[in-house]
């Protein structure tokens, strides 16, 4: 085979020529490239980091960036092997920065990311834990601290690669444009999720209702929180949802709440039978609370029934209200059916003042 054939220049690529070896390299370097980038981002990668007990979004960053990276790297390696020379220490077209220092900042600020979730990790988890602080309030301090360890190392990271943060100041400023006007939103819920972890309206677990959504509080994030519902549906909230509208929030401060279950019975019926009935029903539930004890209030008297309402107090079923309700009225139908306690519907009494009221056979047996 003739080498020196091989070796002949092909074509001309940025004032340098590219031989067939060349090109051969090129496309070889740069396929090793992809199937590195993919690799890095599949499911046996994100299993083997997931064993260091790391967080499932840091997770995900990492593997985007490092599959980038090693994309980056190979095509660099590709073009050198084609003929082209660049050179790693040499800048960046449009930049200060060379190929070197690119993957030195990516490198420092994947270690930033990762030092900032330890550290959340290890005051939630380690050194908070025995504080005999409120849990909630445990949380909140540890997603500060992370929050202010990432800011700072961002920073510390762009000063020692060679970006000083003095030459930023006209970029700063169109950001701060930018915020006023396309990132208002943004930046509106980011403070307020600074506000809510500070201020504490809502915690981890709470069971709240907002903006027409119910359900249990799952996570406080910078941007918005996660809520799930009874029907295990998680739903995004933003975080200005929490400052600037109404929020039931069913177990702050106190887990204990009332419910009330209206029922009504027939005229005729024995009152003091409904209150017991009622009363039994409401302590047979198991998570009924006994202090304050379930009791029973006689609301008024209906068109077609004497109209009672059960009062009864529960620490536990708050995150479910509906199945609460639902098992009281259960409870209720069969005490009532065993004191013979009859529930009504609606009925009206017809009267004939004057006039005959003619009536006919329709051909049935009298």
């Amino acid at each position: 085979m003739n080498f020196a054939l091989l070796q002949r220049p092909l074509f001309y690529v940025a004032g340098h020529y590219v031989s067939f070896l060349g090109f051969v390299a090129f496309a070889v370097l740069f396929a090793i490239g992809l199937a590195t980038a993919k690799t890095l981002q599949s499911g046996t990668v994100r299993r083997f980091l997931a064993r260091f007990k790391l967080d499932a979004n840091f997770i995900a960053i990492v593997t985007t960036i490092l599959s980038v990276s090693a994309l980056a790297f190979f095509t660099v390696t590709a073009i050198n092997a084609a003929g082209i020379p660049l050179l790693w220490t040499a800048p960046v077209l449009g930049t200060t920065l060379s190929l070197v220092q690119i993957f030195l900042l990516i490198a420092l600020l994947i270690g930033v990311f990762w030092f900032s979730s330890r550290t959340k990790r290890f005051l939630f988890n380690r050194f908070l834990v025995n504080s005999g602080l409120d849990r909630a309030l445990q949380y909140a301090i540890a997603q500060i601290v992370s929050n202010l360890v990432l800011v700072v190392g961002i920073f510390i990271v762009l000063e020692n690669t060679g970006i000083h943060l003095g030459a930023l100041t006209v970029f700063a400023g169109a950001v701060g444009v930018g915020v006023g006007f396309g990132l208002q939103n943004i930046a509106s819920n980011f403070i307020s999720g600074l506000v809510i972890l500070a201020e504490r309206p809502i915690t981890i677990g709470d069971r709240v209702e907002v903006a027409g959504l119910a359900g249990q509080v799952e996570l406080i994030r910078a941007r918005s929180t996660v809520i799930r519902t009874n029907d295990n549906i998680a739903m995004i909230v933003p975080n200005t949802k929490f400052i600037d509208s109404p929020v039931t929030n069913w177990t702050y401060g106190d887990p204990r709440v009332r419910f009330r279950v209206p029922v009504g019975v027939a005229y005729g019926s024995d009152v003091n039978k409904v209150r017991e009935a009622l009363i039994a029903a409401g302590k047979g539930h198991p998570h009924v609370l006994h202090d304050p004890a379930p009791s029973v209030f006689l609301k008024q008297f209906g068109d077609s029934a004497i109209e009672f309402e059960l009062v009864v107090w529960s620490s536990e079923m708050s995150h479910r209200p509906s199945r609460f309700k639902s098992d009281l009225n259960f409870a209720i139908e069969e005490k009532f059916r065993e004191a013979g306690i009859e529930i009504p519907f609606p009925q009206r009494d017809l009267h004939i003042r004057s006039g005959v009221l003619k009536t006919e056979n329709t051909g049935g047996k009298l």
